[in-house]
């Protein structure tokens, strides 16, 4: 007998859980579901100082709000990151990802290792910072949703929007995602860049339909292409029927000669924010867990600063030599090309 919908779900979630679980070092059990619908801690509840909020420059006031939220957590359990540089690649991301799925004051004290490396100090902290900047931008060799490499967020530069993978739904990986995102952000890390507006305006409670949607938003080549049609004067009564599937898919009408300009926006808002809201929910609680929403929400001007666009991303060596495909021994020298790189590297300059 055939599986459900819902069975088959449940299935790829379980297999994510169980791909995670079999990293030999694994911490504390991953957050049960009662353990997410936990209120914020207490020690979440006190009042910061409120200077940052007066403080005109947008970088100096998320520095004193950090500073502020920090030194309030100071005597709190310490957080201990590990990793073992010995592993495989593989195993290093199950141990980031397990270490964010834990239930913990994210602001407290934070201590890095690197089994396996003499470094100490700052620079191990950077590296551990940079390795979970590097993999929420540019994926994670674990297989996590069956498709190969596991992105979470996928689209063009200055597009992107969270991947509509439901088994990375399902396992609350967007939720790990905020946690990261929120946690490098605290500790002065680099960021994820090239957002989509529209996802962000989302994000940081803007109304769904508000959102400034373009084309290039839409990940997905083959939908975009179907959105498309509705540009075009005159349609087929194929291309009728092709809008037709998709929109009734998504329980909006048929295409008509009268809603065709409005079906378009509804389409596209619908294949950019519709099919991303539970993503964005779940990085939205990542964000609080780690307590910086305070400031995003009260001080929009830093919300950039969190999520600046493409152009302004600092690439690091670590970043560079991640992403650099070197030739084996017996292979050419012209198989070393500029392919190897990503495409968006190729038109500017790197510092």
């Amino acid at each position: 007998m055939s599986k459900s919908c819902p069975e088959l779900l449940r299935e790829a979630a379980n297999l994510i859980e169980e791909a995670l679980s079999r990293s030999p070092t694994a911490p504390a059990a991953p957050v049960t579901p009662a353990a997410q619908s936990q209120q914020i801690p207490a020690a979440q509840s006190r009042t910061p100082v409120q200077e940052w909020k007066l403080i005109k420059e947008p970088t100096q006031a998320a520095k004193v709000f950090k500073e502020n939220l920090l030194r309030e957590h100071a005597t709190g359990k310490p957080l201990r990151m590990k990793m073992d540089v010995r592993d495989s690649e593989e195993d290093r991301e199950r141990e980031l990802l397990l270490f964010y799925k834990q239930q913990q004051e994210w602001a407290c004290p934070l201590h890095c290792t690197l089994v396996g490396d003499v470094a100490i100090g700052e620079g191990v902290m950077r590296y551990f910072m940079t390795t979970i900047i590097s993999k929420l931008q540019f994926g994670f060799s674990l297989d996590l949703g069956g498709m190969g490499q596991t992105l979470l967020f996928e689209g063009e530069p200055d597009h992107l929007v969270p991947a509509a993978s439901e088994a990375l739904i399902e396992s609350n990986l967007f939720r790990v995602a905020g946690r990261m995102l929120g946690h490098t952000f605290l500790h002065d890390g680099p960021h994820v860049t090239g957002l989509s507006p529209a996802v962000i305006h989302v994000l940081f409670n803007g109304d769904p339909e508000m959102a400034t949607v373009v084309t290039e938003d839409c990940p997905d080549l083959h939908i975009r292409s179907i959105i498309e049609l509705l540009e075009h004067e005159d349609l087929t009564p194929e291309q009728k029927d092709t809008v037709s599937d998709l929109s009734m898919s998504w329980d909006l009408p048929a295409v008509t000669k009268t809603n065709r300009r409005w079906l378009h926006n509804k389409l596209l808002l619908h294949a950019v924010v519709g099919r991303t809201m539970r993503q964005i929910k779940q990085l939205r609680k990542g964000l609080k867990d780690v307590m910086v929403w305070p400031l995003l929400t009260s001080r929009p001007d830093v919300v950039p600063l969190l999520f600046p666009k493409m152009a302004e991303m600092q690439f690091t060596p670590q970043m560079l030599l991640e992403k650099i495909t070197w030739p084996v021994e017996d292979s050419d020298d012209e198989d070393f090309d500029r392919h190897h790189l990503p495409h968006h590297w190729l038109s500017k300059d790197v510092h």
